[in-house]
């Protein structure tokens, strides 16, 4: 294991809106249900030496308090931070993405890990990374 592995540093953060309009408009996506994968390649300029930008969005329509949004907001961004090495450890170029919960289902942990690993594969396999 790398150090640094298993760690979201502020770098992969994806803040800029327009990265998040250009995937919208021009991005492809994955999905394994319930999870979604939106991405796009993006400009190595633009990465600050990170190999991934990832923002997580759950949505209000599903899980009308806040909390609950959080909560599954967090539960993403954590199955992201241990399973990452999926992506980056075959990845040619820097890529942009977004990581949705689509249902409200209230899934466990396990599950929703589960979920983004075959999620990452499915990428990974679509990519050719």
């Amino acid at each position: 294991m790398q150090k640094g592995q298993y760690t979201y540093p502020k770098q992969e953060k994806l803040k800029s809106r327009t990265t998040i309009d250009l995937m919208f408009t021009k991005g492809k996506s994955v999905s394994k249900y319930p999870l979604r994968l939106v991405y796009v390649p993006v400009d190595e300029a633009y990465t600050d030496g990170a190999p991934l930008k990832m923002g997580v969005s759950v949505s209000k329509k599903h899980f009308k308090r806040a909390h609950d949004r959080n909560y599954f907001k967090r539960l993403l961004r954590e199955t992201y931070r241990h399973h990452k090495h999926i992506i980056i450890d075959r990845l040619d170029r820097p890529y942009a993405l977004m990581f949705f919960y689509q249902t409200k289902d209230r899934l466990s942990f396990e599950e929703i890990n589960t979920k983004t690993i075959q999620l990452f594969e499915k990428f990974a396999a679509q990519e050719q990374l």
